[in-house]
């Protein structure tokens, strides 16, 4: 991959998205840290309805803007499509009338106040200052978010009483004293990273955390109680959201309008293969073996199993460096800031595993977070290995820094702002197939786990939509039309995870309508991308160069993934 350079010169379409990222993270200043631009450290969004109000007249702003711009090369007419594509689908959400009662038990502001922190740096006295600015503005953001949820409310819009349930114990863990999440930042604060020092805090920026995280605490227990006396009882019994706000949904996510029943059949008809093809590797690992029982041997393996956080990071970032020791330069372009990725252990316990991007210089590298729930101390390699390849390198990692590096190709906005979560997830799990088809899951405990991890967003598929749009059950998991109970049977037979996680997935499913379908329908859609790229190199007498398709796709940032394959065939 060669070095960014100015070969291309920013364009007027260029202008207009920086404009509005440059705009959005003056609104979004939380944002800001996660990039890891300098500048409002302290500051949280305006979570209430006035600043709901000013990201979305943003918005239509810059719309009307692209309405009247011309692109000026092809990088244009993708910026154009793109752009025209979200923040057109933001208008609509704005106008759904649901963003101001955004609440689930993974991605809403509830989440979002505290996880600021975990990308905020930690060595320096200034930094731990800027740390305890923003826990004192806690209580702020909290503020303007409940008197979101009351416009929500007031309006008939309340998230499911399950969702509310599970966000109030989020907010008593984290506000609570001794043990909650802001008490220990208080308590562990040090001056230096771990290799470098172990130094006290200065008295003034020890006192000055002391009292922001005490105002954050106190923050968190106001919005669970607010949650508990005041918006729970407003709350609906159904998980169900319906069609339409589904198929917003599904857009949003996916960045593509697909037929929501014919994808259904899709996903029944795709968990049954997988099935298929795991009792074909069960048979391997012991002949007559069922799925199970293949499974009970590789976890009988001392060879395969890890014992405490420290072992589970040491493993998880071994495997990473390989991963991208192997992969650069060969089958994939990977320039050197990008190959340093940092696998962290999560200062939560709620349990999933996630990414987060470098920073704009890459001065933060990209990092992978196993957030293990309480109690569990055990781990099998053979059951995580594709994790490891989805969310670093040729996953997350390789996708995410890309766009951050290719400052000469790509603006601000795609660079650093957009992402599509069928896009980006499309590809963490095509990227764990396309490490099969290269050899890295040759070993048959690997390559279950990655049918494993396969079969689970399958499972996805079907439940999600199932469950939301109140479909019929297919004969083979049960009988008449879904409810969250059935589907949580369904998912304990499809899901080989812990009670804790699977407690955490059911909630996140029937809460965050659409996303977890976007995984496995991402990956179909950047398959078929594929295999019509191929077809068409075919029939032309070409040979199809997969490298070369990968580094096109990449380069491009993430996109809605029907503007993916627009400008793939251009």
């Amino acid at each position: 991959m060669s070095s960014p350079s100015s070969a291309r010169k920013p364009s007027a379409v260029d202008g207009i998205a920086n404009e509005f990222t440059a705009r959005l993270l003056e609104l979004e200043p939380a944002l800001a840290t996660e990039l890891g631009y300098p500048g409002h450290e302290t500051e949280y969004p305006d979570y209430s309805p006035a600043g709901i109000d000013a990201r979305v007249a943003l918005v239509r702003e810059t719309l009307a803007a692209l309405g009247s711009a011309t692109p000026a090369d092809e990088v244009d007419e993708v910026t154009v499509d793109a752009m025209r594509e979200r923040l057109g689908l933001e208008v609509e959400r704005h106008e759904s009338g649901w963003v101001a009662a955004d609440l689930n038990n993974i991605d809403s502001p509830a989440q979002h106040i505290r996880a600021t922190f975990d990308l905020m740096p930690t060595d320096t006295a200034e930094q731990w200052s800027r740390i305890a600015g923003r826990a004192s503005n806690v209580p702020a953001a909290v503020e303007g978010y409940i008197t979101a949820l009351r416009s929500g409310a007031a309006d008939g819009k309340v998230a499911a009483a399950r969702q509310v349930h599970a966000v109030i114990a989020q907010c008593r863990k984290y506000g609570q004293e001794g043990t909650g999440f802001f008490a220990q930042l208080a308590a562990g604060a040090r001056l230096g990273t771990a290799h470098d020092g172990d130094a006290q805090l200065p008295p003034d920026v020890a006192a000055a955390l002391a009292e922001g995280t005490r105002a954050a605490s106190s923050a968190y227990l106001r919005l669970a109680d607010f949650l508990e006396d005041e918006l729970l009882p407003q709350a609906p019994e159904k998980d169900a959201v319906g069609r339409e706000r589904y198929a917003l949904a599904s857009r949003r996510f996916l960045g593509a309008t697909v037929d929501l029943e014919e994808t259904y059949a899709w996903g029944v008809a795709e968990l049954d293969r997988i099935i298929a093809e795991q009792e074909a590797v069960a048979e391997r690992i012991k002949p007559g073996a069922t799925i199970a029982e293949a499974k009970a041997l590789l976890n009988a393996d001392p060879a395969r199993q890890l014992h405490g956080t420290d072992a589970l990071k040491a493993w998880m970032q071994g495997l990473s460096d390989r991963a991208v020791a192997g992969l650069a330069g060969t089958h994939f372009e990977i320039a050197e800031p990008m190959r340093r990725l940092e696998c962290m252990i999560a200062p939560t316990q709620d349990g999933g595993i996630y990414y987060t991007a470098p920073s704009d210089d890459f001065s933060r590298p990209g990092r992978m977070w196993w957030s293990v729930p309480e109690g569990e101390d055990t781990f099998t390699t053979w059951a995580e290995t594709s994790t490891v390849y989805h969310e670093g390198v040729p996953g997350h990692h390789l996708q995410c820094a890309t766009a951050v590096y290719r400052r000469e190709l790509l603006n601000d906005w795609r660079r650093n702002i957009c992402w599509v979560s069928g896009h980006g997830e499309g590809w963490a799990l095509y990227a764990e197939r396309l490490m099969d088809e290269l050899g890295y899951l040759s070993d048959l405990g690997d390559r279950m786990g990655m049918l494993d991890g396969q079969r689970m967003r399958a499972a996805r598929v079907v439940f999600d939509i199932g469950v939301h749009l109140e479909l019929e059950v297919p004969e083979r998991w049960g009988t008449g039309t879904w409810t969250p109970e059935k589907g949580r049977e369904f998912l304990a037979k499809n899901l080989d995870i812990s009670e804790g996680q699977l407690d955490f997935e059911f909630h996140r499913y029937l809460g965050w309508p659409g996303q977890a379908p976007s995984y496995k329908v991402g990956q179909r859609l950047w398959e078929q991308i594929r295999g019509e790229l191929k077809a068409k190199a075919e029939a032309e007498g070409k040979e199809f160069d997969l490298k070369a398709f990968h580094t096109r796709a990449l380069n491009l940032g993430s996109v809605g993934l029907d503007t993916l394959r627009r400008a793939l065939a251009g």
